[in-house]
């Protein structure tokens, strides 16, 4: 487990405190905007910040506590740390940059082989930073981090500094060492996409405090969101598992607990998990089953809450028995539908967006070699007019 528990003011224009625990394997993201107080964070676990007040603990391990006037020394405390640039050693080759992280390790959890087959950088080794691409270069700098041994893995915006092609490059193997390794991640990011695709848990922070903090389905559905990713990026996650594929109509099927979905072909064998983001912008609400319309998703559900919002928006919860899907409408709508917790309505869902998730959580044998990954990253389908994937917008601000 790690706790986390710190304070500290660096001047009257920024103040930090911030509580929270996290689990001892799998991403935790560290979400939020710029100033937060995201890389704040993860500095005070490095050891390279000291807080004014509180306790840092990483499994057995406790890094600081002001009671006990505790505080472990940087190289004692066996973190990793990824940053935005990959500073790796510009003189030397791949694998002596590799073999320096490996040097200062005092044991070998997992081997040189299982790293570099993991991160896919075997034909890189001989090679020097220079020569490599962003991505390769941040695929080596984690590589090095790995080596060492850590305890923990600290990553501070390892892709910001990359365009669009090298994130999805990388992105695979990142969900790699999620699923393959028995290790704790913090994940430091301002991108939505990134943490809705990589993270189990999400820590979202404003202003120097923690705002929400649980499961990916929990946070992004809580209006505590609504000031860090905007009215129309709030929504619902789904746990989903690929049912089936239909090439004629380049769909595929997600069952969830209370139903299906339809979505854009998804490049995933049937039976593997998968995570649908449903923006709360692109459900209709009707109180009748809706027939004879081009919208696919139709589900039956019981209004939960409505939450009257500024402006002319209101955010009505569905209940559909497990899950509570939010849906992005007008307050006109609300009183002309005569909304009221507890009545029966079917929802629309316009748009889904459907991240590839393989929560494995097996972790290689120590000195296991990992094999490559049997199909590589593939261009996303072409997209239906009712349906998009993740990083897909659509004009489309609330409903009726």
């Amino acid at each position: 487990m790690i706790e986390i528990d710190v304070a500290l003011t660096r001047s009257t224009s920024f103040k930090l405190e911030a509580r929270f625990t996290a689990p001892d394997r799998g991403v935790t993201a560290l979400f939020g905007r710029s100033g937060a107080g995201k890389s704040t964070i993860i500095y005070m676990v490095a050891g390279t910040v000291r807080p004014d007040r509180g306790r840092i603990q990483i499994g057995d391990a406790v890094f600081f506590d002001a009671a006990t006037r505790t505080e472990l020394p940087m190289e004692q405390r066996r973190v990793g740390y990824v940053f935005q640039d990959s500073r790796l050693f510009p003189h030397m080759k791949v694998e002596t940059n590799l073999r320096y992280g490996e040097r200062r390790a005092k044991e070998k959890r997992i081997s040189f082989d299982a790293v570099v087959g993991m991160l896919g950088i075997g034909h890189l080794l001989s090679r020097r930073p220079h020569t490599l691409s962003g991505g390769e270069r941040q695929r080596v700098a984690i590589g090095r981090a790995l080596l060492a041994q850590p305890r923990l893995l600290l990553m501070d915006e390892p892709l910001a500094a990359l365009d669009e092609q090298r994130k999805a490059e990388i992105l695979p193997y990142l969900e790699r060492l999620r699923d393959e390794l028995k290790l704790p991640i913090l994940y430091v990011s301002h991108s939505l996409e990134e943490v809705l695709r990589l993270s189990d848990m999400i820590v979202a922070m404003a202003d120097g405090g923690v705002v929400a903090a649980g499961s990916v389905s929990q946070v992004m559905s809580r209006p505590e969101m609504l000031p860090i990713v905007g009215r129309f990026d709030l929504g619902t996650i789904l746990d989903c598992t690929v049912k089936a594929h239909d090439p004629d109509f380049a769909l595929s099927t997600l069952a969830f607990a209370d139903g299906e979905l339809r979505v854009p072909l998804v490049d995933l064998p049937l039976g593997t998990p998968a995570r649908a983001r449903i923006r709360s912008r692109d459900v209709a609400l009707s109180l009748s089953r809706p027939m004879d319309v081009s919208v696919t998703n139709r589900l039956a559900g019981t209004v939960a809450d409505i939450r009257r919002e500024e402006g002319p928006y209101a955010d009505v919860g569905v209940d559909l028995g497990h899950a509570v899907l939010r849906s992005l409408v007008t307050k006109e709508s609300v009183a002309r539908l005569a909304l009221e917790p507890g009545m029966p309505v079917w929802v629309m869902i316009k748009a889904v967006a459907v991240d590839s998730r393989s929560p494995l959580f097996d972790a290689p044998a120590p000195g296991a070699t990992l094999p490559e990954p049997a199909n590589p990253p593939k261009v996303s389908p072409p997209q239906t007019p009712s349906l998009r994937l993740v990083g897909a917008d659509t004009p489309s601000r609330g409903n009726g």
